[in-house]
């Protein structure tokens, strides 16, 4: 009998635990389904971009994210769609083989060619929106975009709000007032703020002082203001506060935020960066120089100085000469095609890469062009970068296959570098 009524006893604490567990793996469904329809919201059917020219991964391939920053336009169109500039670029590399996430900054002011005309990156997406910014990135690094994420900043205001700020220590005085923008930042050196989404965007726009001081190296300092921001944010979205924030961010972001990431990759790659350990983490700038061409002040990429960034990149090392070790030159086939009625242009391009020790090329003559043009086939860009350096080309496109099985195509035309 006392047997009995101890077994009684345990199946009805047995069925207590076994109700709780119920009721727990049910609401961490119900908080997955209700993350995942928060996450619809704002997957490619209400991306409002078009058509997108982004890359499809390739398995066990590093992936790339191109994330924009969008700024206010014209403070006196009263249109929402005038032409908007991209204040902040960023490239979020991930490689699965490495589990390593380059996270990089591209200057704003970066000189790039695009149809035809010199600009500044940033007018990219004034010009073409996000196809132009994809394309100026890709042309310039020579990497394939696979992803693109934008956000504004009365998005960025309201993340920030919905993560409940974050608590920042000013080393510098910020004091600039641009009343056509509505523009206000005042924070004193030394003290330690809490930054709300508005404080947070003026830390995260501050370059100058109405005295003109401020960064020395103008954008690449606010870079590095960027990234200290950035930094407090991920920790703070690893900590454990962030469990009761997660519904009002999630409810959030699909207002502000267009993307063509689906919800399994948002999930996929949001889980990735949010385990990621910090010595997996390499936040970095573009290396160059601030330069005046024709009057206008540019930042002008260096190719050599940035050759280990772009390898670890490419390949998820920091390269050191590696490069030339691993990879067979002479398997690597390349075609060049003059497009000119210049002689002799393809086989001074061919002598030029036989001095880096490409030896398997075709030379010929192509269709007449206007501007030179690289094609890439994709999983080779290992070695486009150098090729691309060595040609100075500007014009780089990626396919997942070349016309005759080569790894890559110079199409020669009248814009060549003598």
């Amino acid at each position: 009998m006392g047997n009995k009524k101890r077994r009684s006893k345990s199946n009805k604490g047995l069925s207590r635990l076994t109700k709780v567990i119920i009721v727990l793996i049910a609401l961490i469904i119900l908080g997955g389904t209700l993350g995942y329809l928060y996450l619809l919201g704002f997957g490619p059917s209400k991306a409002g971009e078009g058509n997108i020219n982004t890359k499809e991964t390739v398995s066990g391939e590093p992936v790339n994210i191109l994330v924009m920053g969008v700024d206010i336009g014209d403070p006196k169109s009263q249109s929402k769609n005038d032409p908007k500039r991209t204040d902040t670029i960023m490239l979020a590399n991930y490689n699965p083989k490495t589990k390593k996430v380059n996270i990089v900054s591209i200057p704003r002011d970066t000189r790039i060619m695009l149809n035809g005309k010199h600009m500044k990156i940033n007018a990219a997406h004034a010009v073409d929106g996000v196809n132009g910014s994809i394309s100026a990135v890709e042309n310039l690094l020579g990497v394939s975009i696979n992803y693109y994420a934008k956000i504004n900043y009365e998005g960025f205001r309201k993340v920030i709000d919905a993560l409940g700020g974050i608590d920042m220590t000013i080393t510098r005085n910020m004091h600039y007032d641009d009343p056509s923008q509505d523009l206000h930042i005042h924070f004193d050196k030394g003290t330690e703020e809490h930054l709300d989404g508005k404080k947070a965007e003026e830390f995260f726009r501050w370059r100058k002082n109405n005295n003109g001081t401020g960064f020395k190296d103008g954008d690449l300092g606010r870079i590095e203001n960027q990234h200290q921001f950035i930094n407090k944010v991920i920790a703070k979205f690893k900590s454990p506060s962030i469990v009761t924030k997660i519904p009002k961010i999630m409810s959030t972001v699909p207002d502000y935020v267009t993307t063509d990431m689906s919800p399994e990759d948002i999930l996929k790659y949001g889980y990735i960066f949010s385990k990621l350990d910090s010595d997996k983490l390499n936040m970095t700038t573009l290396k160059g120089e601030a330069k005046y061409i024709g009057g206008v002040s540019y930042f002008v990429y260096d190719r050599e100085k940035n050759r280990d960034l772009m390898y670890s990149i490419k390949n998820g090392d920091n390269g050191s000469g590696s490069e030339s070790k691993s990879f067979n030159k002479e398997n690597f086939k390349i075609k060049i095609l003059n497009g000119t009625n210049v002689s002799g242009l393809a086989a001074t391009y061919s002598k030029k890469l036989q001095e880096l020790g490409y030896s398997n090329i075709v030379v010929g003559n192509g269709p007449k062009r206007e501007t030179t043009k690289m094609i890439v086939k994709q999983g080779s860009n290992i070695s486009a970068s150098e090729v691309q350096s060595k040609l100075n080309i500007n014009n780089v496109q990626f396919y997942d296959q070349t016309s005759g099985n080569f790894d890559i195509i110079v199409y020669v035309g009248k814009d060549y570098i003598k």
